[in-house]
Formats: C-alpha cells, sequence, structure tokens
C-alpha cells in the first residue's frame, strides 16, 4: 500500500508541475499575443519586413506581420481578398488599389525614397568627362537627366564618349538599366521622370504630350532588352558585376547595404538625377488592421528608426535620416542638394506611357 501510494504521489506531483509549466506559457503567450496581419509589398521592402528587430518591435506593439512581394504595378491585378493591406512603392499604385477596393483617404505614407542610378566608378567618371554627370567626390554624383535624355534620344554609345575607350567593360548603347514599367514602381516612375524632362519641363497629361514623349521613352526601354519585374533583383545583379554599369534602383536599397558593409562599398557611385521622382511607399489598408499597422509604421520610434536602418526616409522629419546616416555621407546626398521633384502623371496616363514605350 505504501508502495502504490508513493507512486500516485509521484504522479500527482508530476502532473501539478507539468500543469505548472502549461499554465505558465499559457499566461506567457496570452501576454505576448500578437494579431496577426497579411498584406502585399513591394519587393523592395522584404529585407525589412524580415529584419528580427523589425519583428520584434512589431511584435511589442501586438502584431505578426506575413508579407508577400509583389511589383507594384502588378497588385492591381491581384486579388486581395483576405489580406489586410497592400504596400506599393508609391502613390499612383496606392491610389488605384484605394480606388478598387473603395479605401478611405488619407492612406498612410510611413516613409519615402528617391530613385538614384547607382554606376560602378570607371561608367561615373567617363559621364563626368562627357558632361552626362557632376561628381562631388569620389563615390556620389548629380546625374544631368537632360543631357542624358539628350544622348538618348541620338542613340549615343559608349564608345562615342571621351575616355570610355579605356574600359573594355563600356560598349554598346548608353542606357540605364531598369525595371519592367508594366509591373514596377520604379520602371514606371523613371518613365515619368523621362518624359518631364522630354516634355519641357511639364507633367505628360493628355494625348499630344503622349505622342511627343512615346519614341524617347520607347528608346530608353526597347534598348534594354527583358527587363526584371523588381529593383531587388536588379540591385543584386549590379552588386555582384553583372549586368549594366548603370542602374536605376531606390536610394533605400544603396543606404541599406552600405549599413551591412560599414559605409563602404568599392567601385560604387550614386548618382542622383537632377530631376527625379520620390517614391512615398504607401500603405493602402484593406481593413482596420491594416490602416493600424500603417499607421503605426510611420509613428512608432523604434519602428521608424528601423526605417532608417532599411535606408527609407521617414516622413515628416528631414534630420531624422541625416542623423542616422552620417557615416554613409560620402555616397548619399542627405538633403538632396539640387535634386528636383517632377510630378508624376496621373495612373492612366502612366498605364499608356508603358505600354507605347514596350511598343
Amino acid at each position: 500500500m505504501r508502495r502504490i501510494a508513493g507512486i500516485v504521489l509521484a504522479v500527482l506531483l508530476i502532473g501539478g508541475v507539468v500543469a505548472a509549466v502549461v499554465a505558465g506559457r499559457q499566461g506567457e503567450d496570452k501576454g505576448t499575443a500578437t494579431k496577426t496581419v497579411r498584406g502585399v509589398i513591394g519587393s523592395e521592402k522584404a529585407d525589412f519586413f524580415a529584419d528580427p528587430d523589425v519583428v520584434k518591435a512589431l511584435a511589442a506593439k501586438g502584431y505578426t506581420v506575413k508579407a508577400e512581394a509583389s511589383g507594384s504595378w502588378a497588385m492591381e491585378g491581384l486579388d486581395l481578398k483576405g489580406y489586410d493591406f497592400a504596400f506599393p512603392s508609391s502613390q499612383a499604385p496606392a491610389d488605384e488599389l484605394a480606388e478598387k477596393y473603395h479605401v478611405r483617404e488619407p492612406l498612410p505614407r510611413p516613409f519615402y525614397s528617391p530613385l538614384v542610378v547607382v554606376a560602378h566608378r570607371a561608367a561615373a567618371d567617363v559621364l563626368a568627362a562627357n558632361g552626362l554627370a557632376v561628381l562631388d567626390g569620389r563615390s556620389r554624383g548629380t546625374l544631368r537627366t537632360g543631357a542624358y535624355v539628350d544622348a538618348a534620344r541620338h542613340d549615343r554609345t559608349w564608345q562615342q564618349l571621351k575616355g570610355a575607350k579605356a574600359h573594355g567593360e563600356l560598349t554598346g548603347t548608353l542606357y540605364i538599366a531598369s525595371t519592367d514599367p508594366r509591373s514596377s514602381n520604379s520602371g514606371a516612375l523613371y518613365l515619368a521622370a523621362a518624359s518631364y524632362v522630354a516634355n519641357g519641363g511639364k507633367v505628360v497629361a493628355g494625348e499630344a504630350d503622349l505622342d511627343r514623349t512615346a519614341p524617347l521613352l520607347r528608346k530608353l526601354v526597347s534598348v534594354q532588352g527583358a527587363q526584371q519585374s523588381s529593383t531587388d533583383a536588379v540591385f543584386r545583379d549590379f552588386v555582384s558585376g553583372a549586368g549594366n554599369p548603370l542602374v536605376l534602383v531606390y536610394e533605400s536599397q544603396v543606404a541599406s547595404l552600405l549599413a551591412e558593409q560599414h559605409g563602404v562599398a568599392d567601385d560604387l557611385v550614386v548618382l542622383y538625377p537632377d530631376t527625379t521622382v520620390t517614391s512615398d511607399h504607401t500603405v493602402v489598408p484593406l481593413d482596420a488592421d491594416g490602416r493600424a499597422l500603417g499607421e503605426l509604421l510611420g509613428t512608432d520610434p523604434a519602428l521608424r528608426k528601423l526605417a532608417v536602418r532599411h535606408g527609407f526616409r521617414p516622413q515628416g522629419d528631414a534630420a531624422e535620416f541625416v542623423a542616422a546616416t552620417a557615416g554613409r555621407a560620402a555616397y548619399l546626398n542627405q538633403k538632396l542638394t539640387g535634386v528636383r521633384q517632377a510630378p508624376v502623371p496621373t495612373s492612366a496616363v502612366l498605364h499608356e506611357m508603358a505600354r507605347r514605350a514596350l511598343g
């Protein structure tokens, strides 16, 4: 009987310990429970949402984000039923999605990033020697957009540029590699900026403007051959040494790379077009949870700081970005000095631009 009683007592004790552990875990789960929100995001934000520190910061505010990457303009063709938010890379595709899903304004715009051209050092030096760029130190400069557009209009080749013969990799037609404007935001905004310059400093707004600028835009796109659907792939190719010596990407991608490499990147020059388009990363809330998340990204100090770490410029405080990127100032035009913002055509005009540019 004593042996049986001992066994029973042991079982009860073990059971009590197990129950206590389970109860403790349930208490922990309850204390750290997060609400899962699903979204479709531009590929350039994939690293941000995958960052363990971002995951932790979101969890501290009660959110777990399940994000799937897509080209910003391609989101329009997706079935977003069951998603809480979409997060394209600029306002134009966001406005289309908001209209399609009857989303009320204003749309949260937590951060933004200008478009830049990354160049290998030899290419940047040749551009500068031929009046197509102005270098400000070894690793940063300004692309003279008007001069570049004129060179593209006249089918200039690298071989026609002074100093290019010393660099065997600089051959063929001079062009900036960009993404497919039908699916990718950066590709569409490239056409917006180029068309603004080609249209005499006026936004393309109607049939006559489209007719006037279409031949140039077709040249800018057709010379590239097959285009990638996202800047993420284009930028990775450039960093690996493959592809074209001039590539259009987001400043955020460059800033993030520099942060990873402690402010040093050999053979990289960042050219800021003197006429460009800023990409306002805009959240399209498809329900209340999506809106709460979008607003949190723009207001929470920890998430704003993490956005800067990934190269984005938080809305409303330029000094925040300048202070945080001080160690990368040799590459980054922190205050966007000498950069003019071109207005963006309507979504309908951008779609028609892309259609004509691709023939």
